[in-house]
């Protein structure tokens, strides 16, 4: 008996969708998800032999230029608003609560000196940091634990997550603004670095400060 027709038939079974049509399944899948999706869960989702990877460059082309992109979002892909084009969704955007200040200094010193721990956190900022701050901050999802150090003890250290990243347009932790853009755009203050003010001084009436409260009431 010839294997003609069964090569032929497996052939046929396994052949990957052309490369255009794993695009238009990629730009579904990421169209479709809240979140940003990984190349391996997208892989796993398309027929035998996709290359979502291709697919996805691919995608990212043909969305240049336009009112949305495809942008890498930690190891993950999502599709976005065009960064220029925001200011349209503003008026959707419902802002009651604010950070508090000791909950956006602890995310600063995380999001730019991960991994960390909590004594490192305290230690840069001068003062202690509450539980509250930080299991406020893990809720939010916004930070995660990372590795424990080793060290004595094994502290846990504190990473920024691909929530973090998403919510701010960034694609990893070294896309963050450097200190001259962020006293440009008025979020930092030209006072001096922490561990530079002597003891006793600077700080004494922020000890006491909303610790407890991740956001300050409007």
């Amino acid at each position: 008996m010839s294997d003609a027709p069964q090569d032929e038939g497996t052939g046929t079974l396994f052949e990957a969708p052309p490369i255009a049509e794993q695009e238009r399944m990629v730009e579904a899948v990421l169209f479709a998800s809240a979140e940003p999706v990984t190349i391996g869960d997208l892989e796993a989702r398309m027929p035998h032999g996709s290359d979502a990877a291709q697919a996805v460059e691919m995608l990212q082309k043909r969305y240049e230029g336009r009112g949305v992109r495809v942008v890498r979002v930690g190891e993950a892909w999502a599709i976005r608003t065009a960064p220029d084009l925001g200011f349209l969704m503003q008026k959707e955007t419902v802002e009651t609560r604010k950070l508090s200040r000791a909950a956006i200094e602890t995310l600063a010193i995380v999001a730019y000196h991960q991994p960390c721990t909590r004594a490192e956190i305290e230690e840069i900022r001068g003062v202690s940091v509450s539980r509250g701050t930080i299991d406020q901050l893990l809720e939010m999802e916004w930070i995660r634990l990372g590795r424990r150090r080793m060290t004595p003890g094994r502290p846990v250290t504190f990473v920024v997550t691909p929530q973090f990243l998403d919510h701010f347009g960034l694609e990893n932790a070294r896309d963050l603004p450097g200190l001259k853009e962020l006293r440009a755009a008025g979020l930092l203050e030209n006072r001096p670095p922490p561990g530079t003010i002597p003891m006793g001084e600077g700080r004494e009436d922020e000890e006491d400060e909303d610790q407890t409260e991740l956001f300050e009431e409007e």
